[in-house]
């Protein structure tokens, strides 16, 4: 099933400013910035796709966000946070398809909405709404998909799913990681992150317009570092789902049960999920790149060292006024990515 992105305008905002489409015709190839919507490549706007996948209670349908060419045999999965949705890597899927049109490459990047979050259904029981799950998900996605190199860029929750699928040594061929983005997680994840998370998890409100949405949210997650009011809003917008009632108002696209296993979790649980974090992590084959927020409270200093020793031995790289985690809509984040994973 298929559907195409809204067709942008003869404008498009940046940030805070406006670039005419004419404009962009006359900047040499490799020199549009990152956050650059090219109308003259179709493959810079997604089509929302949908993958079947098994579960106990009759399966569900996971919505994912194709760029790039359809058919390319090279895909990047990006995988978002634990409230998050594939909209979240627009900035960096635009990017990702401009450096390997410069280069006469094709490249699909594929964002699935994880189950219960985006356009994805959600589970039937709350209690699936856990890692292997999602692992499971994503190899039925990958199946559909079938690519010969794949590449993967996991934030925060994606990350840990990432580590599942990248660390499985039995993964079929079309699961198999050549490259592995980690974005500000690590096997042992602070509990003091966890509990500042559980404050918010599942209370996904009422908002009255989209602007007072994205100020809640900001207000939850000024740890991403520094945005652009327009910034913010544009990664806000696909995280709102308007009431159906008619009202106008908006709440947030993600299933409030979410919170039911999360709240389950103990220290001794949490302890337990880590050192089979660390088990998966120590088979992954994948070259791999950690990026950290400086100020992060989720990923501690040690635990990103000790991932540089053991494993894949990961290849650091922190940005400074960012906590957790980096969004990759910031220039150097963005330029980072492409580099690890094109270059």
């Amino acid at each position: 099933m298929k559907q195409t992105a809204a067709k942008p305008s003869a404008e498009f905002e940046l940030g805070c400013c406006h670039v005419p489409d004419a404009s962009l015709k006359h900047m040499p190839p490799g020199h549009y910035p990152a956050f650059i919507l090219i109308a003259d490549f179709p493959m810079f706007e997604p089509t929302l796709e949908f993958v079947n996948c098994p579960d106990a209670q009759g399966g569900h349908s996971m919505a994912y966000w194709q760029w790039g060419q359809p058919d390319s045999a090279h895909v990047v999965l990006c995988v978002h946070g634990l409230t998050r949705q594939g909209r979240d890597f627009d900035v960096l899927a635009r990017a990702l398809c401009q450096r390997a049109a410069d280069r006469g490459e094709n490249i699909r990047v594929v964002c699935p909405d994880v189950a219960g979050r985006g356009r994805s259904d959600w589970l039937k029981d709350p209690a699936l709404y856990q890692v292997p799950t999602y692992a499971g998900d994503m190899l039925a996605l990958l199946a559909q998909l079938q690519p010969t190199t794949l590449d993967w860029l996991g934030t925060s929750m994606g990350g840990l799913i990432g580590m599942a699928v990248a660390g499985f040594p039995q993964a079929p061929a079309f699961a198999k990681v050549r490259r592995l983005v980690l974005n500000d997680v690590g096997p042992a994840i602070e509990w003091q992150a966890l509990q500042r998370i559980g404050q918010y998890l599942g209370k996904i409100g009422v908002f009255d317009s989209e602007q007072q949405a994205a100020d809640a949210l900001w207000a939850i997650a000024s740890s991403f570092g520094p945005h652009t009011p327009a910034q913010w809003l544009a990664l806000s917008r696909p995280q709102l789902k308007p009431l159906a009632d008619g009202s106008g108002k908006f709440t947030l696209r993600y299933d409030p049960a979410l919170a039911e296993p999360f709240k389950a979790i103990t220290a001794e649980s949490a302890a337990q999920g880590e050192a089979l974090l660390w088990q998966a992590y120590d088979q992954i084959t994948a070259q791999t790149l950690l990026i950290r927020g400086a100020q992060s409270d989720l990923l501690s200093v040690a635990t990103a060292q000790a991932m540089t020793q053991r494993g894949p031995k990961a290849r650091l790289l922190e940005f400074a006024g960012v906590g957790h985690a980096p969004t990759f809509v910031a220039d150097d984040q963005v330029q980072a990515v492409l580099s690890f994973l094109l270059d």
